[in-house]
């Protein structure tokens, strides 16, 4: 019996990751290609791998018990084939690979796009691909191994079970008004207000505001991307919360950007897989940049690291 370990990734991928379908987006594959690995591995084994009993159209494919166990094994491979990369880069000095980093907008633009680049440009052999995300598809594609990387706006002191994590930087929010508007926070409360997306942190940052001075806000926008709200501003329509990474250096004349401390901070971290070889030398290594950029990044903004 051969078992190929790409096969082996695949039904790992769909024991993680919860299904076929989801396992097709971790792994950037069609949900036929991975329904055709699992079916090769099946032929090959002479096991059944997945309970398709349960492929009603309402609940996710699971696995055998045969399945479960084949699965635990590859997760074990993956293992083997981590220590392998990890000690070829110690005997070799070279480190090599690809990395994944799911982020948001301005965490690409001030974090990951210059650590990439950086990285690029010391180590021609790691590759870094980047990708915008929602967060909850975002952490069950770390888990399985789609993912290298996270950066979240909400950085948790507890992390979520099986992950590791390191904290960047604390990006305090802003108050942004329209031009004409007044200098103070106070007139505005009473004026149109953009607010963010459910459970996001802008969201969180507008609540603590009316809490703060204790008034019902006038929440006639929603957006879930900071240019997006900041476009509402400038052309008069409403004020708004912003994280100070997400302010331009030059905005149009008359817009007000208010230091807000009440407001508090959005925490920005980086999120990996916890295990005695995570993250790989390659993802580390792209750790390290992202890590040193924030540094850089609270340095020039005079935020006080933690």
């Amino acid at each position: 019996m051969h078992l190929d370990p790409r096969r082996l990734a695949a039904l790992r991928a769909v024991a993680d990751a919860g299904g076929v379908l989801a396992a097709a987006k971790v792994l950037h594959l069609t949900p036929s290609a991975v329904s055709q690995h699992l079916a090769r591995l099946e032929a090959e084994t002479g096991v059944t791998l997945l309970d398709r009993s349960r492929a009603d159209g309402r609940r996710a494919v699971g696995l055998t018990p045969a399945g479960r166990l084949l699965a635990e094994h590859a997760g074990r491979v993956a293992v083997v084939l981590a220590e392998a990369e990890r000690d070829l880069a110690e005997l070799t000095g070279q480190v090599t690979g690809r990395v994944v980093v799911a982020a948001f907008p301005t965490a690409m633009e001030h974090l990951v796009g210059p650590a990439a680049a950086a990285v690029h440009a010391g180590s021609p052999h790691v590759r870094v691909s980047v990708r915008e995300f929602d967060p909850e598809p975002a952490l069950a594609a770390l888990r399985a191994g789609g993912v290298d990387l996270v950066i979240t706006e909400t950085y948790p002191d507890a992390r979520p079970p099986g992950l590791g994590g390191t904290w960047l930087l604390d990006d305090g929010f802003r108050v942004v008004t329209p031009p004409d508007w007044g200098s103070g926070v106070e007139g505005a409360l009473t004026r149109p207000w953009v607010s963010g997306s459910p459970g996001s942190a802008a969201r969180v940052a507008l609540d603590r505001l009316a809490a703060r001075y204790d008034v019902v806000l006038r929440r006639e926008h929603e957006c879930l991307e900071f240019p997006a709200a900041l476009a509402l501003v400038s052309a008069g329509l409403a004020a708004a919360v912003v994280p100070g990474l997400a302010v331009p250096a030059e905005l149009p004349a008359g817009v007000r950007v208010l230091e807000a401390s009440a407001l508090g901070a959005r925490r920005i971290g980086v999120l990996h897989r916890a295990g005695r070889h995570e993250p790989n030398p390659a993802a580390r290594q792209v750790l390290d940049a992202i890590t040193a950029r924030a540094a850089r990044v609270t340095a020039g903004s005079g935020q006080r690291a933690r």
